[in-house]
């Protein structure tokens, strides 16, 4: 049982903390996890109507069971998140406080593996920016991979210290900061955590988040919004953090969410947040609080007169480019050192060129592919895209076949085609094939190829 493995300094801080309730805590510990999607409101192709929504967030929805999402095509082409539905609270905290509706700058500083930035990407309106931050290099490629899924053409993924961000100060008009922290509210999902805990590895967190909320909150603009998460119970890394923030420039954002959501309301003296207690909700632990800037943020950035190191493509090549995408007019296309082509969206160009000044090891746009001689090899990114042209040549896979695409596996096809064509599978792109004489080849990136033996979400 999971009880008998909690840390006994972790029990007597929960009894403190919940008091007569902690019987029910300690028994939906025994409970397995609720499993949890959240639909992608670009490819909405998951059938929901037999589905328990999350209350909170009207693209999540409830499982009735966990099945191999690494064998389902729609999972593998971006028409769902698989997100713990406490840490879909995020939705309704950005819809009560943010006008969404308006161009946006936003940052997401903790991103990896994509959860909350798929959320954010799903909820800006197109001509927002969305940058996606890891600063651990190993964890980018797995939100490079679920950003490209998701498929929107308006972010851009960074490799950066929050504190690297000094640069971009006043920049942003919301800042997520989900911290990294001891994990403790996903005990029943991973039970590995619990090893790792420790009242000494509690005060390292809270002075780690502490230390990312110094970074984070220069980059918001006058009245820019700070977010700030963890999956943990402690006041130390929560409460205490919020008060932190109040005593250097911030002041509580509340929300108002109903009492039969089951969120517990930690808001004490306009400091604090919102607290999901798996006793309580269908869901695991989750910390959410909303601060809003009060200090002033400084005069307005001087925007550069180009890239540093993209140079338009030639007219030729971009008439090509141009044919891939639905509406082309929104895109302007560079070219990188290494030939890599990417559509920039023409509505983002002065953001796009402060973020090119102010950071190094990015990447933004849409990726498109390249040029070998004259002839075009489309990028992966841009089948999944949802800016790709819909009337490109495809062909309908069924689910045993879509899977082999995944699997990397070669396909044979009941006619005989020539040239580039998407893989579709219920009408949602997977990927590119191409018809060379009498066979079909697959072009699945390797690394995208399908692996039983990788844990999944």
């Amino acid at each position: 049982m999971i009880d008998t493995l909690l840390p006994t300094s972790f029990r007597q801080q929960m009894q403190q903390q919940l008091g007569v309730d902690y019987p029910a805590f300690q028994t939906a510990l025994q409970q397995p996890p609720p499993v949890s999607v959240r639909v992608n409101p670009q490819k909405k192709i998951l059938l929901t109507n037999t589905l328990q929504s999350v209350p909170w967030c009207a693209e999540g929805f409830y499982l009735p069971e966990r099945p191999v999402f690494t064998l389902d095509p729609l999972f593998q082409a971006g028409a769902f998140y698989v997100q713990e539905a406490s840490s879909m609270l995020l939705a309704e905290a950005l819809l009560q406080t943010v006008r969404l509706q308006r161009p946006l700058r936003v940052l997401d500083l903790c991103a990896a593996p994509g959860g909350k930035s798929t959320l954010l990407a799903s909820l800006l309106s197109s001509d927002s920016l969305l940058v996606c931050n890891e600063v651990i290099r190993s964890r980018v490629p797995v939100l490079k991979e679920n950003l490209e899924k998701w498929g929107f053409p308006n972010v851009a993924i960074s490799n950066h210290d929050p504190e690297d961000f000094r640069n971009l100060n006043g920049f942003f008009d919301v800042v997520l900061v989900d911290a990294p922290c001891s994990g403790e509210g996903l005990f029943r999902k991973d039970p590995e955590a619990m090893q790792e805990w420790s009242e000494e590895n509690v005060r390292i967190c809270a002075a780690r988040q502490q230390r990312i909320l110094t970074a984070a909150a220069p980059l918001l603009c006058d009245n820019g919004l700070l977010f700030y998460s963890t999956c943990t119970y402690n006041d130390a890394e929560n409460v205490q953090n919020a008060q932190w923030l109040t005593a250097n420039g911030f002041e509580n954002v509340t929300l108002d969410l109903p009492a039969s959501w089951g969120i517990v309301d930690k808001v004490v003296d306009k400091t604090g947040g919102y607290q999901c207690y798996p006793h309580r909700v269908r869901g695991e632990g989750f910390f959410l609080s909303i601060f809003k800037k009060k200090q002033r943020s400084g005069t307005a950035m001087a925007v550069p007169r180009g890239f540093r190191s993209l140079k338009p493509v030639p007219n030729r090549q971009e008439k090509v480019l141009q044919s891939f995408l639905k509406q082309p007019g929104d895109f302007s296309f560079y070219v990188k050192p290494n030939g890599d082509i990417f559509a920039l969206p023409e509505a983002l160009s002065a953001d796009l060129r402060i973020l090119d000044t102010a950071l190094f090891n990015k990447g933004f746009g849409l990726e498109m592919g390249t040029f070998k001689g004259n002839d075009f090899i489309p990028s992966h990114a841009l089948a999944l895209s949802t800016a790709i042209a819909e009337n490109l040549p495809a062909v309908d896979l069924s689910k045993e076949d879509a899977i082999r695409y995944f699997k990397k596996e070669n396909l044979v096809l009941a006619d005989s085609v020539k040239g580039w064509l998407l893989a579709r599978y219920e009408g949602l792109n997977l990927g590119w094939l191409k018809g060379v004489g009498n066979r079909v080849n697959n072009y699945l990136p390797k690394e995208w190829r399908i692996r039983m033996d990788i844990k999944e979400y």
